[in-house]
């Protein structure tokens, strides 16, 4: 019997197996879901997991996550909140490299984003590992290239780290797979 997913994000990352499934649907249930789905108003956050968690191949290989930080009402948690900079440290603390949702009229805390955590100032590129100007006096530090092969791991890529070990980790892994 196929079981609907109540609930989903509509940010995932998925297999290229999970995908061709999907596609050719050799046992034709991605198709059955997909009529289900045709009418559901936010048919994205329920299609994927629900697919993944029917298909017996696919069902354990769910990783539970959608590595986005969102402050959600509560409850229902339907709308989030509008993040500003009073959340800065909350967003930094639970490593997730993606965050939403964020005024308009309030660019402060996006400001502060480019500025502390990714190293980019106004008008300029984020600088990754082969930017090696300065940067001082407000320079551009990839007005200097230097060898485009070499990845050099920042604090990010740190955080990123933790969440992804704490993901895959026995206490978070199979717990929270499909049931």
């Amino acid at each position: 019997m196929l079981k609907p997913s109540v609930i989903g994000s509509a940010w995932m990352a998925l297999s290229r197996s999970f995908i061709d499934y999907c596609i050719w649907g050799w046992d034709n249930l991605p198709r059955t879901v997909l009529m289900y789905y045709a009418n559901f108003l936010s048919s994205p956050e329920g299609y994927f997991h629900t697919v993944i968690c029917n298909a017996q191949e696919f069902r354990n290989t769910t990783v539970n996550s959608d590595l986005h930080f969102i402050s959600w009402d509560n409850p229902p948690k339907q709308h989030p909140h509008y993040l500003r900079l009073n959340d800065m440290q909350r967003m930094i603390n639970s490593n997730a490299p993606f965050a939403r949702k964020f005024p308009r009229d309030d660019p402060a805390a996006l400001d502060k984003i480019d500025s502390d955590l990714l190293s980019r100032g106004p008008d300029m590129f984020t600088p990754g590992g082969w930017c090696v100007g300065s940067g001082k006096n407000g320079s551009d530090p990839c007005s200097v290239i230097g060898n485009t092969t070499v990845i050099k791991p920042g604090p990010g890529a740190t955080r990123l780290e933790t969440l992804i070990s704490s993901l895959l980790s026995d206490n978070n892994f199979r717990p929270r797979q499909c049931k």
